[in-house]
């Protein structure tokens, strides 16, 4: 088995946004790559972001970033966690005028389940407070990593308006990035489908975060779990055509052989043969210490795997529940 970077060339990258809804997300993501990852009519009129956007971030440094801007409103969480499933750093947008929120915590909950073990905080709107309240809003940051693995992660005050630390945001997601190991080619590549669009001339293209192998035009793959085949016509990475993309970065996929009807957000590309499908898992469970109810033997609950989600049947297999805080091993039964 080798690295990625080895066989493709430089390593590449995911960003993600988190953080409460209103606190400068995709404000933050336009000011630092000139692209505006709200793309709905409706997002752009009500000013929040409801949906999913992706941008292209080049760092000074020269290295390429895919950033995933996710929503923040307590009632998108699941379009968020679709978001956030194969980030490798998060960005964490904190108002500096109204500090730590509802979403900010329940945010950096899921990047803890999803094991993010880097993050940098921006500390947003930092041209309409003064230098007490920033220190305040820094404190108030500090204090909810404590007890997290991203306790270290550095605060950086920013303004979109002024552009007052977006050199310095830049240069701390670069020293992050760089500390991480390349993305290992484990030989299984997939690809959890996060958008679905045609081009005219070309076909359907599916988007998602390549992990756990390269892929190659002209490779045959498969849709999990529907099993559709299909043939890769072409790739796309940072905007550009590859004849090949590595794990570890936003991939454009252009399919051939399938329909636009027979893709959707959730299904996970894979080459054939490499991945079954599964319809019970062995887990090792947590119950975040904030949940306001165990977790009991037999509950159903919702499973987000990837970009996708569905309902499970919850099989305890060390006690009859987990109380908030507890681990324990459990057996999922998918589709309950």
């Amino acid at each position: 088995m080798r690295a990625a970077a080895e066989r493709y060339g430089p390593p590449v990258n995911v960003v993600g946004t988190a953080g409460h809804v209103d606190h400068g997300k995709s404000a933050l993501v336009k000011a630092l790559t000139g692209v505006d990852p709200d793309r709905l009519a409706a997002e752009k009129q009500r000013g929040m972001t409801i949906e999913l956007g992706f941008a292209e971030w080049r760092l000074r440094s020269g290295r390429q970033v895919g950033i995933v801007d996710v929503p923040g409103h307590q009632r998108l969480v699941r379009t968020m966690v679709a978001g956030a499933h194969a980030i490798d750093l998060v960005l964490l947008a904190v108002a500096a005028d109204s500090g730590v929120m509802p979403q900010t915590r329940e945010h950096l909950e899921i990047c803890g389940l999803l094991g993010v073990g880097s993050a940098v905080v921006a500390l947003t709107r930092l041209d309409l407070v003064d230098e007490e309240m920033v220190a305040v809003a820094a404190d108030e940051v500090r204090e909810l990593l404590a007890p997290t693995p991203l306790r270290d992660a550095p605060i950086v005050g920013t303004s979109t308006v002024s552009g007052a630390g977006l050199a310095e945001l830049d240069a701390a997601v670069d020293m992050l990035l760089a500390r991480l190991p390349p993305h290992s080619d484990l030989g299984r590549p997939r690809l959890f489908v996060d958008r679905v669009f045609s081009m005219p001339g070309f076909g359907p293209v599916v988007t998602g975060t390549l992990e756990g192998g390269g892929l190659r035009t002209g490779a045959e793959v498969t849709m999990l779990p529907d099993g559709t085949r299909a043939r890769i016509r072409g790739l796309q990475q940072f905007g550009g055509t590859v004849e090949s993309a590595p794990p570890g970065g936003r991939t454009a996929v252009n399919l051939a052989g399938v329909e636009r009807d027979r893709l959707r957000r959730g299904l996970a590309l894979a080459l054939p043969q490499s991945l079954r499908c599964t319809r019970r898992l062995d887990v090792e469970l947590h119950c975040v210490s904030g949940s306001p109810v165990p977790i009991r033997h037999g509950t159903e609950l919702h499973l987000h795997l990837g970009t996708t989600e569905t309902t499970a049947r919850v099989w305890l297999l060390e006690s009859a529940e987990l109380a908030p805080g507890q681990t324990g091993f459990a057996q999922l039964g998918l589709g309950a």
